[in-house]
């Protein structure tokens, strides 16, 4: 962990998903990187990070959309996303995707090397914990496949999680199994994906906890509609929700309120 002597600016890529369904994680990314000491902007030419065209073999457009989200960015000081699957398009498909580009692979090299994940860049960069966070709740964590295995998130939202007094988690079965939403594959494969989201309900409601948390908020919205439709009642927030204590009366299904 190295905390950040000074006080960096921070472009935050707020991610399609968010701003279309659940802005409230953008603002609590703002609190939580201002909190943390980052002068946080978000730059308004910033469209989609094109991970469903590069999922669905689109180099040549996913290009565009590199270059685009490059130049929008690099002029701060990290690159930080609530979505570990947009990070994961940048961090490690944006060289690739440019790397015989001259004009424009070391640039995206250059960004990939300070984009981060949001509970990773406050947790391994800005050694940030959060203070005053009282939730009175129990918790279970579904850790999503692109923070985690392009990422490597895993340890950063739990040891923030820690710091909120009243919250106990307790354990997933397969927290680090998919839940069925892969963007595309949700459409493509509906059935499969169905039935992995079953899966995953059940096991969620077998935790019997209050709260589902999670980092990215397609695997959420997966997840939340799937225990909406089954009569859970568990509630399900985006992990920066809680850390910025934004968690209180929202209810089950992600983008309603009750």
């Amino acid at each position: 962990m190295s905390a950040q002597p000074h006080h960096p600016t921070v472009g935050l890529f707020v991610t399609c998903l968010v701003d279309a369904m659940r802005p409230q994680i953008g603002f609590a990314a703002i609190q939580l990187l201002e909190e943390a000491g980052c002068r946080v902007e978000v730059p308004p030419a910033q469209t989609c990070c094109g991970q469903p065209a590069l999922n669905s073999g689109d180099a040549a457009d996913t290009a565009t959309l590199a270059r685009q989200t490059i130049a929008a960015f690099e002029g701060y000081d990290h690159v930080v996303l609530p979505s570990g699957s947009c990070a994961g398009t940048m961090v490690h498909g944006y060289p690739e995707l440019l790397a015989d580009d001259p004009a424009w692979a070391a640039r995206a090299q250059a960004m990939a090397a300070k984009t981060h994940e949001i509970t990773s860049f406050l947790a391994d960069v800005m050694g940030f914990a959060p203070r005053g966070r009282h939730l009175d709740a129990t918790a279970t964590y579904h850790d999503s496949c692109s923070g985690l295995r392009e990422l490597g998130v895993a340890a950063q939202p739990r040891r923030l999680l820690a710091q909120v007094e009243g919250l106990q988690m307790r354990p997933l079965e397969g927290n680090d199994v998919c839940c069925g939403f892969g963007g595309t594959f949700c459409v493509k494969y509906s059935d499969i994906s169905n039935a992995i989201v079953g899966e995953k309900a059940e096991a969620i409601e077998k935790t019997g906890a209050d709260l589902l948390l999670a980092g990215d908020l397609g695997c959420l919205m997966n997840m939340a509609g799937k225990l909406h439709r089954r009569g859970a009642r568990t509630r399900c927030f985006h992990t920066i929700e809680v850390l910025a204590g934004h968690a209180g009366a929202r209810d089950p299904a992600i983008g309603e309120e009750g």
